[in-house]
């Protein structure tokens, strides 16, 4: 029986496709559907031009379920959000993340399913380090970049990436934007392409397809349905529930205060503020922070009622503060900086007040960035990470294949010992 047949589109800028048309395909199709197959895949054409010669889909998935969860409002697959990255001028050309983004059409011309995707020059900004594969390919030989990225640009949170919109065509429209992937690392001569921080069932759908499996770890705080900050605390040992309230009572003497800014509160002024934290602690860790003072003032416009800055302020003025955005069943800490150094100022802005704000309004999870093993003494848990890699080049990727099972032997490890660091009073060990 023959199924539909779609047109693979690429569009190297959110400026040329609607905000509705993107944000109705991130969205998760429901964990459970099968493909019935599909015909014409392969078609992929770049905006205005003219249409290339049709091609077959390469990999096939009849027997694999959707890859997608229920959608939890993650709020940084938004047109909104990945639009102001593009506005600022953070992530574009000049930058070196070159849009690539793909949509898929069907016969009508509805769009079906995107992905947010970028032709990239360097690795910078992605979280998931492959610096070492690229020299190692170079060494050789190789041209490493450009190479596709599939990702939301400087922002280590697991997320959607294959965009379906819900409906009878999910499965094979989802097939149709792999397909269209590849074909279009084959039409950039790029040597891989890469799916950073997708969802777990996304990762088990590529890796079922051929890509290859990479793990890493963060540190997520997981609401245990507790009715207030107290209530955490009862759950920890005796000597980590004191190590929590001094550090508290020590970040909020001599007079600090603080406040959680949103919606109309979140002015120009405020951003300058922040903005000054921001640059303070990305020149520290980056040498070069990704992102501009414009992209706060855009992001802080469109998406307003989905951000809880925290701020800490002493003396009439503000002296730190941490950015969070909002989702369906997360608050997600993403940057954070001070200019008035204070002891245990970073746990209070950052991770006891983004605990405090989730009980308050019965959010499941707190993911408070990428790595930080200081964090599980506060209460937060290891969690895996994932991403999945094509690598064209035959002999380069046996390389990879064996780098990846050497870190995946490490990163089991590693989860081993941190599981038994947790603080909670059910755990014997301690930290």
């Amino acid at each position: 029986m023959n199924g539909p047949s779609f047109r693979v589109r690429v569009e190297p800028s959110l400026r040329s496709i609607a905000a509705e048309t993107w944000d109705a395909c991130a969205c998760a199709t429901p964990v459970g559907t099968r493909s019935s197959g599909a015909k014409g895949f392969g078609r992929l054409e770049n905006s205005g031009e003219a249409e290339s010669k049709s091609q077959r889909l390469p990999l096939k998935s009849e027997a694999v379920e959707s890859p997608c969860e229920e959608d939890d409002g993650n709020p940084f697959v938004t047109h909104d959000f990945l639009s102001s990255l593009e506005e600022s001028g953070a992530a574009v050309a000049r930058t070196g993340w070159l849009g690539r983004h793909l949509l898929v059409e069907d016969e009508t011309g509805a769009v079906l399913a995107a992905m947010p995707a970028y032709l990239k020059s360097h690795s910078r900004g992605e979280y998931v380090f492959d610096h070492g594969w690229a020299e190692a390919f170079e060494r050789a030989g190789g041209r490493y970049y450009p190479k596709l990225q599939v990702a939301v640009p400087f922002t280590p949170v697991t997320g959607p990436r294959l965009l379906v919109r819900r409906g009878p065509s999910a499965p094979a429209a989802r097939e149709a934007l792999i397909a269209g992937a590849l074909e279009l690392v084959k039409r950039e001569e790029a040597s891989s392409l890469h799916v950073t921080f997708p969802t777990q069932p996304e990762w088990a759908y590529l890796t079922g397809l051929g890509f290859l499996a990479r793990n890493d770890r963060q540190f997520h705080w997981l609401n245990q349905g507790y009715r207030s900050f107290d209530d955490f605390l009862s759950a920890l040992s005796s000597r980590k529930r004191k190590m929590i309230k001094r550090e508290r009572r020590e970040a909020l003497s001599e007079g600090v205060e603080i406040l959680r800014l949103s919606g109309g509160d979140l002015t120009e002024a405020i951003w300058d503020s922040f903005f000054a934290f921001y640059m303070d602690t990305g020149s520290r860790k980056w040498g070069t922070p990704y992102l501009n003072r414009a992209f706060f003032s855009i992001v802080g416009g469109k998406m307003r009622d989905k951000i809880v800055l925290v701020m800490a302020k002493r003396a009439g003025r503000f002296i730190a503060g941490a950015l969070n955005f909002l989702g369906r069943r997360a608050i997600y800490g993403r940057y954070w900086g001070m200019t008035e150094p204070r002891a245990f100022l970073h746990f209070e802005v950052c991770y006891y007040q983004a605990i405090e704000y989730a009980i308050e309004r019965g959010l499941a999870v707190v993911e408070a960035g990428a790595q930080g093993a200081h964090k599980i003494p506060r209460g937060y848990r290891p969690v895996t990470t994932y991403s999945a890699h094509y690598i064209a080049h035959p002999a380069f990727r046996r390389a990879v294949v064996d780098y990846l099972q050497d870190e995946r032997t490490y990163v089991a490890a590693e989860a081993q010992e941190l599981s038994a660091a947790l603080p909670f009073r059910s755990e014997e060990a301690e930290f």
